[in-house]
């Protein structure tokens, strides 16, 4: 069927109201607990549990007691209230390791659930064109046919027009059009975002809503795999693995279960030498207390939680591994604009040079401008309209010089130069920016004279206009503008130049505080920038930067990055753009802008949802909070088993080996009371570590040396201590119970 483009096209998409997306519950609650209950006991099969050694061997040894606690049961055995006491504690401890990891789990299940909520099945308006071509600009599609296709039958490369209502359908790069688009599905923020074709805001993400104007898309993503699909994937735990930081402490544990698997099987024969043989319970009991069962408990929530902290900060991590990585980042590539600086670059002034009027400038400038869609460009246009006062341009005042009777002068816009070059009346050529020439602009040429204007970098405009020279008036305000930390633009014509064009950005507050605290995690940053040497330095001064690449092209980041890995560091950078996208993929944590184009994406391990760069920063600290709070936790874990031995030990062997009653600090009331108070503090403490465990602990921008005193302090002593007090309370309450003493 034929549609009339003239108006907005029809809607055959049901409108969607967006739902805000849902965080996860910020604190553990008895909700959250119940609702992983069940998913906690079916981790208990010995399929799931035996990918942690510790844990499996803890399932062991509860079955274990299992068994002989039905035999004393039968047998009406004195100790067997005693066993069942034991028993139910360790069959607890193993679902308190379970119910953590499930709590974790259920968070990023509660936020996939909002993100499903969010989505839709949509009819999607296919476009055909006669001939088979693809549109290119919106006015194909008045020759175009449009065919009904659901969503799920959408495949890489269809293309497919989206009105204001409709929601999109898939994801897709715009090469049509420009449009507001809701994307509070994803991000949670009802401010609506600006994607066009061109350049780096190209990227649209299925279900979120076009809110004005119409775009085309050509689909990037095959059913099943959009963002959301792998964003569900990925909070809900389905496709974590286990870093290889997590894989090494597993390693550690599970030579320490081993170690203490030996140690308790020698105590049998020792203690048969003083007629004190302890039996299975006693000895399995022993041996779940010694072993690290509070970090093997709660190293998957560790992991989880720390992507999940990600989430709440809207960035998504492809792996647990690159939010790892992130703790362990020493360099920081950080582009100028945009990250440094507010990045609206706006035109602030025009300054001829020396034989060369204002208005012969502006109007250079301004057809310069024409052709270039970004911020910049379109800021030159409208300052260069505001000073000509209309659009029209004044023919009077150009008579005299070289450029007189030239009719495309005149023309307010790019459109009506591209109607007329249709008709025959000029030759048009629009030259688009590139990172190897650093220029824009356009080549003109009517009745037999060719205008070739540029635009572009001082460096780049002086070393084109090579022959000419660069005038001494340009020279001086090339510098006074890069010294005030703005841009300058050259503007030249045929090979001369006009003068330059100020821009004008401004540092976001407080980077330069932001970065004095990265200096002293021992961060190193380095502003990547393609502006000249002087403008680089002076917003390098101003934000506090330690280094910055000046003149950059995308070659210049692969090559910053090789050189600092080389060195042994550990590099971070963010991007939006596909000449980002080689950098991305070298750096060790790549974190793209949700606004880039699909090649950054994919590239990067990290996907920031609100597209802010400077999110970079928070993307490390909460790398290192990841980090310090499995470090932390494994020293508690290790001091409570240190403070377990005590506990333990003595209080068991004191009536074979007299001596060892001195160790007996605690003074408990008998050898059953000991055994079974540490086993309770044992399942206890996981519980209550979980809340910590998902929080995580509070990351300080301190020195390495300064933090380990820290971990040591509170969580190594607190380690030491807290089972003293933990297992002695215990210990009154039990010696108050009939049959447990």
């Amino acid at each position: 069927m034929k549609i009339d483009t003239t108006d907005t096209l029809p809607r055959l998409i049901p409108e969607v109201i967006p739902q805000k997306r849902v965080k996860a519950p910020a604190k553990l609650s008895f909700a959250s607990i119940r609702a992983a209950l069940p998913l906690a006991l079916r981790k208990l099969s010995p399929r799931q549990m035996v990918h942690s050694p510790v844990m499996f061997t803890v399932l062991i040894g509860a079955a274990l007691c299992t068994v002989v606690t039905v035999i004393d049961l039968a047998s009406a055995s004195a100790d067997a209230v005693f066993s069942l006491a034991v028993t139910i504690w360790l069959w607890l401890t193993v679902l308190f390791g379970t119910l953590s990891e499930s709590i974790a789990e259920g968070r990023g299940k509660a936020q996939a659930a909002s993100l499903r909520a969010g989505r839709t099945s949509v009819m999607a308006r296919q476009v055909r064109l006669d001939a088979g071509r693809r549109p290119a600009v919106m006015a194909d599609l008045v020759a175009a046919e449009f065919i009904q296709t659901p969503a799920t039958e959408l495949t890489v490369g269809d293309v497919v027009v989206c009105s204001a209502g409709d929601t999109i359908p898939s994801d897709g790069e715009v090469i049509a059009g420009l449009a507001s688009i809701d994307e509070s599905t994803i991000t949670g923020e009802s401010a609506p975002v600006i994607r066009e074709s061109g350049g780096d805001r190209s990227s649209v993400t299925g279900g979120t809503k076009v809110l004005s104007d119409q775009i085309l898309v050509r689909i990037t993503a095959a059913p099943g795999q959009t963002f959301i699909d792998r964003m569900i994937k990925l909070v809900e735990g389905a496709s974590r693995q286990k870093t290889p930081n997590e894989i090494a402490l597993n390693v550690l544990l599970v030579s320490l279960t081993i170690v203490f698997v030996v140690v308790v099987m020698a105590l049998a024969p020792m203690a048969s030498l003083a007629n004190a043989v302890p039996t299975p319970i006693v000895l399995v009991a022993l041996l779940v207390c010694l072993i690290p069962t509070t970090i093997g408990a709660l190293v998957p929530a560790i992991g989880i939680a720390g992507m999940d902290r990600l989430v709440q900060h809207n960035v998504l991590a492809t792996s647990g591994r690159a939010v790892e990585t992130a703790g362990d980042v020493d360099t920081l590539l950080l582009d100028k604009t945009g990250t440094i600086t507010f990045g609206n670059r706006r035109a602030v002034g025009f300054f001829p040079v020396e034989g060369v009027s204002n208005r012969e400038l502006v109007v250079a400038a301004r057809l310069s401008s024409l052709a270039d869609e970004t911020p910049e460009g379109r800021s030159i246009v409208e300052l260069a309209d505001a000073e000509l006062a209309a659009p029209e341009l004044d023919q009077a005042e150009l008579a005299g010089t070289e450029l007189a009777g030239q009719l495309s002068l005149r023309e307010p816009s790019l459109e009506s130069l591209e109607a007329r070059a249709r008709a025959g009346e000029v030759q048009l050529e629009a030259v688009e920016f590139s990172a190897s020439t650093r220029m824009s602009g356009l080549d003109l040429v009517e009745a037999g004279y060719k205008r070739e204007i540029r635009k572009g970098a001082a460096s780049a405009v002086e070393a084109y206009a090579d022959a000419e020279g660069l005038p001494e008036r340009a020279a001086q305000e090339v510098q006074r503008v890069s010294e005030s930390g703005g841009t300058p633009l050259l503007v030249a014509e045929n090979g001369k130049v006009l003068g330059v064009i100020e821009l004008a950005d401004v540092v976001k507050p407080g980077m330069r505080e932001r970065f004095a605290q990265l200096r002293l995690m021992g961060i190193r940053t380095i502003m990547i920038t393609g502006d000249n040497k002087v403008t680089a330095a002076a917003i390098a001064k101003t934000a506090g930067v330690d280094d910055f690449v000046a003149e950059a092209t995308p070659e210049d980041k692969l090559a910053v990055i090789k050189h600092e890995q080389a060195e042994g560091h550990l590099v971070a950078m963010t991007g939006d753009g596909t000449n980002d996208a080689p950098a991305l993929a070298a750096a060790d944590v790549g974190v793209a802008m949700n606004s880039g184009t699909p090649a950054a994406k994919e590239a990067a391990n990290m996907v920031d949802l609100d597209s802010d760069p400077t999110k970079l920063i928070d993307v490390v600290g909460i790398g290192k909070q990841l980090l310090i709070t499995r470090g932390s936790l494994t020293t508690f874990s290790v001091a409570n088993d240190v403070a377990k031995y005590f506990a333990i030990v003595p209080a068991l062997f004191a009536a074979a080996f007299p001596g060892l009653g001195l160790l007996n600090i605690m003074g408990l009331s008998s050898p059953n009371s000991a055994i079974l108070s540490a086993v309770i503090f044992n399942a206890l403490i996981i519980i209550v570590l979980v809340p910590l465990a998902l929080k995580g602990v509070k990351y300080r921008a301190v020195s390495a040396a300064q933090a380990l005193g820290r971990n040591l302090l509170i969580y190594g002593l607190g380690g030491l201590v807290a089972p003293f007090i933990g297992i002695k309370l215990i210990d009154l309450l039990i010696s108050l119970i009939p049959g447990l003493n």
